[in-house]
């Protein structure tokens, strides 16, 4: 009996063989194909379709669709209302970015020292990310409001006087960075604590022997050994910040108003003014979806610009 197995499975060896190359070449691709097959159809295929889409005249309300090659960007590089979209979105971009990652980056150091409860203020870090964006902004909608508003109150009692948040472009662009910036400024900063973690503390303690404050430590030697990090976080806060819509459109009180980010447009952002061309007005999806590829193509070269930048500050280190 144990000859004829054998011979049996000699006979069976090479159809066995075959299976069991197929097998080791072939499963890793099916592994993985669910993830492309998903991407494909619902990733590259949405974004190819926009692209062709945005080189026609196309609205819901009609059942033709006219060809027009490039005329929708032409007409779009020439609205006024798209430069002021894209100027209030990188002016509320830096006012939001900049100071949230400075103060993550203080929280974060802050977080690194001996504290009590330390667990509680880590987690409490996470809180405002939790919280709905919605919530968020009618909050400080509230918080911001011309008459009844906690932050006018507090002005008027300093003698300051009130400020009508929403009316002007420089104070409703500070609003709208503070509500990004209580949102998003302790999910950084449990970024960074990760990363100074992993900081070997030999570092700090030969910083310390050289008689550097804390302070010092921050800028001249966590700064640096987490820049890979920072470099993240200014990337992801970048194209979440020249996507911003809900903050903004209820700032605006919802509506008309929110949608085109007041009466002169003072905080109208892109995906505020896709939205208005896309589902507020007409339906026009083909000027949209230009719209669309225009915020990707400004996405990008921003991305670009961080990069070369990083590149300097790595080449001149």
């Amino acid at each position: 009996m144990t000859i004829a197995a054998k011979g049996s499975g000699t006979r069976k060896g090479p159809a066995g063989l075959l299976r069991y190359r197929l097998d080791l070449k072939a499963s890793p691709y099916l592994y993985i194909a669910p993830f492309f097959v998903l991407f494909a159809a619902f990733g590259l295929f949405p974004l190819a379709f926009t692209a062709w889409v945005s080189t026609h005249e196309w609205s819901l309300l009609s059942d033709e669709h006219v060809f027009v090659g490039f005329g929708n960007y032409e007409t779009l590089l020439t609205d006024p209302y798209f430069w002021n979209a894209l100027g209030n979105t990188l002016s509320i971009l830096a006012l939001a970015t900049v100071p949230q990652l400075l103060a993550a980056l203080l929280l974060a150091h802050v977080l690194t020292m001996r504290l009590r409860a330390q667990t509680f203020w880590r987690m409490g870090m996470l809180l405002p990310n939790v919280a709905s964006v919605v919530a968020v902004a009618v909050i400080f909608s509230q918080l911001f409001g011309r008459d009844f508003g906690l932050i006018n109150w507090v002005l008027d009692a300093l003698g300051a006087g009130r400020v009508d948040w929403q009316a002007g472009t420089a104070s409703s662009h500070v609003a709208i960075a503070v509500m990004v910036a209580w949102k998003w400024t302790g999910y950084n900063a449990l970024i960074y604590l990760a990363a100074m973690q992993a900081v070997p503390r030999e570092v700090y303690e030969a910083a310390h022997l050289d008689g550097a404050s804390r302070l010092q430590q921050l800028f001249h030697v966590t700064v640096p050994m987490i820049r890979p990090t920072i470099v993240f976080t200014v990337i992801v806060s970048t194209i979440y910040g020249l996507q911003i819509f809900a903050e903004p459109q209820l700032f605006g009180g919802g509506g008309q108003n929110g949608v085109t980010g007041g009466a002169s447009r003072q905080f109208q952002t892109l995906t505020l003014y896709l939205y208005e061309h896309g589902f507020n007005r007409g339906f026009e999806f083909g000027y949209a979806s230009a719209v669309a590829w225009t915020m990707f193509a400004v996405i990008v070269l921003v991305a670009l610009v961080n990069y070369l930048f990083i590149r300097r500050i790595r080449s001149a280190s």
